[in-house]
């Protein structure tokens, strides 16, 4: 069986779509996670600043917000660094993806 060079061409273009169409997937599959890193990393600001406005100072750790504040996020998918440097000042909160990439 000879391939003629309509044949190449059609098989050419098949791949060029399939590998355009993995590209795609991909690209969206990173944004989303970087998305949810985010989420995660806001959910605990945001549960850190309603405890401050409560209490006036910032919890000692992340048991506290979760106890008090019903805190919630998939632990077994995100790790959260959650450094408390005093009562008054804003903790640094970190987000990774357990085995991945870290949210900044």
């Amino acid at each position: 069986m000879k391939m003629n060079k309509k044949d190449v061409a059609s098989i050419a273009i098949f791949i060029v779509l399939i590998l355009s169409f993995v590209l795609l997937i991909n690209s969206i599959t990173t944004k989303n996670n970087g998305r949810e890193l985010q989420i995660v990393r806001d959910a605990v600001k945001n549960a850190a600043l309603t405890c401050y406005a409560v209490e006036g100072v910032y919890p000692d750790d992340l048991d506290y917000l979760r106890e008090h504040y019903h805190l919630s996020y998939n632990e077994e998918k995100y790790h959260v660094f959650y450094e408390p440097l005093a009562s008054n000042l804003m903790p640094s909160i970190k987000v990774a993806e357990r085995g991945g990439k870290m949210d900044k």
